[in-house]
């Protein structure tokens, strides 16, 4: 709670607002995604097909079977079909007597919403959404050529590592794995037997993923705990603690990407972003 406080303050101070309503972002390993199809049949064919129809049709696709702990997080349409004609981006203004749809359902469980919101609102604050990171994360990183062409972005944060895969301007896969950078810290602690705060503080200044990477093996000292002597380490040392940690996480989204099915579709490549924590 205290931390989305700080958050808030930051923010208001380098917007000059008050903030009162957030859309929060939600993450980890209990977010799924499924693929469905929706079906209606157009009330007036001799009429174009409307917001309104689409919004029906999205909302036919919400009454999909999930377990009672889990609740629909997002509705993202793929295509649509109409009369049988397939690969339909937008259908406003068409005419028919039948409209398909392929959609991909992201869900989340209720329980982790719930904190969400009760963290929020006990911070003095109102969510307005929930937005799963992925999303929020390609809208601030990813421009509409790169998602129209092909691309995949890989968000890794403290806790959990995003997947979301565009195609044709769409989000064709999201993944989400808990696998990230507070890994990587422990993994450093655990190593050389040092504090959190420390290993945090060294993966920041000297942390390389890749040996290659490495210009100057440079020697640092990290100080003793209780008064013992200081730990000397050098960056390539370090090195070998995170670049196995890091192979996994980017073979997991390499699995996550195939499993998309779009793998040889991403013109614009993938974009990595994020590391936090």
């Amino acid at each position: 709670m205290n931390s989305i406080k700080q958050a808030v303050e930051q923010a208001e101070q380098q917007a000059g607002i008050k903030i009162k309503d957030v859309v929060v972002g939600i993450a980890g390993d209990h977010i799924q995604s499924l693929p469905t199809r929706s079906i209606i049949s157009i009330s007036n064919p001799t009429k174009e097909i409307s917001h309104a129809d689409v919004q029906r049709l999205l909302d036919e696709a919400r009454k999909i079977a999930i377990p009672s702990d889990r609740r629909i997080l997002h509705v993202i349409p793929q295509d649509y079909i109409i009369d049988g004609q397939d690969g339909i981006t937008d259908p406003i203004g068409m005419s028919g007597i039948r409209m398909e749809a392929n959609v991909h359902i992201v869900t989340s469980l209720v329980t982790a919403m719930q904190n969400i919101y009760r963290c929020v609102e006990r911070a003095g604050l109102t969510v307005s959404d929930i937005v799963l990171e992925p999303l929020a994360s390609s809208n601030a990183v990813l421009d509409n050529d790169e998602k129209e062409v092909g691309v995949a972005l890989i968000d890794i944060g403290g806790g959990t590592t995003d997947v979301a895969v565009f195609v044709e301007g769409i989000i064709r896969h999201t993944a989400v794995f808990a696998i990230a950078g507070h890994q990587v810290t422990d993994d450093i602690c655990k190593v050389l037997g040092i504090l959190q705060n420390q290993a945090e503080r060294i993966k920041r200044e000297y942390g390389h993923a890749h040996q290659e990477s490495i210009m100057r093996d440079e020697v640092f000292m990290i100080p003793g705990i209780g008064g013992r002597k200081p730990l000397e380490v050098t960056k390539s040392l370090l090195c070998q603690i995170i670049e196995p940690r890091m192979e996994e996480i980017f073979e997991f989204a390499h699995a996550e990407i195939r499993k998309s099915g779009y793998a040889d579709r991403l013109s614009a490549g993938v974009i990595v972003t994020g590391f936090r924590g």
